[in-house]
């Protein structure tokens, strides 16, 4: 089954703002460069309740999904990801005991669910202990089974800059862009 809307790659670039956190989603032209700008998101900081808004452009006029908390300040938070109608188009959670040692989140949708880790626990280990903001960080989402879902690339660079490649046709967009945003907003806690 593949997705309403599914690309295999796609990049996500943090913009800087005072007050929120801004990203750009653009896609992955066939040779890997960047293509045209999918959405941008929005989220304000020191929220009680994440919420994160994405938008066809700019202007921020028209919101096309979202990703929100189910509930406030929660250590094992799961976050719902909704089309601009409202629609649920799936779910991810942090996994606050495994993400201790290597931060790691759960992910389902329609036909699909999986558990994304970071690649690297050296890295991670690093990360917890040092402020080091441009490490390049890798989360590799697979099935039960161990079939790859989604990859989440962050490259060594002062503002964060991503990759995300989605192997599984059944990851809708929306959502791998909701995770991925995701994990930048939320490793920052």
């Amino acid at each position: 089954m593949t997705a309403a809307m599914y690309y295999p790659a796609f990049f996500v670039r943090q913009k800087f703002a005072m007050t929120t956190n801004r990203y750009e989603i653009v896609a992955a032209a066939p040779d890997g460069s960047p293509g045209a700008v999918l959405a941008v998101a929005q989220q304000k900081r020191l929220a009680f309740k994440e919420e994160v808004t994405f938008y066809t452009d700019e202007s921020r006029s028209r919101a096309v999904f979202s990703f929100k908390a189910r509930q406030r300040v929660d250590l094992n938070a799961g976050y719902d990801v909704r089309d601009e109608s409202g629609q649920p188009l799936g779910f991810f959670r942090k996994d606050f005991g495994k993400s201790l040692l290597r931060s790691t989140f759960h992910l389902e949708g329609p036909g699909y669910q999986g558990v994304g880790q970071e690649r690297s626990t050296a890295v991670a280990l690093i990360r917890r202990f040092t402020d080091i903001p441009f490490l390049p960080i890798h989360f590799d989402f697979v099935s039960p089974q161990g079939a790859p879902l989604l990859q989440v690339e962050r490259q060594g660079s002062v503002r964060d800059r991503y990759t995300v490649r989605v192997p599984e046709q059944a990851v809708d967009f929306r959502v791998a862009a909701a995770v991925a945003v995701g994990l930048d907003a939320l490793m920052q806690r």
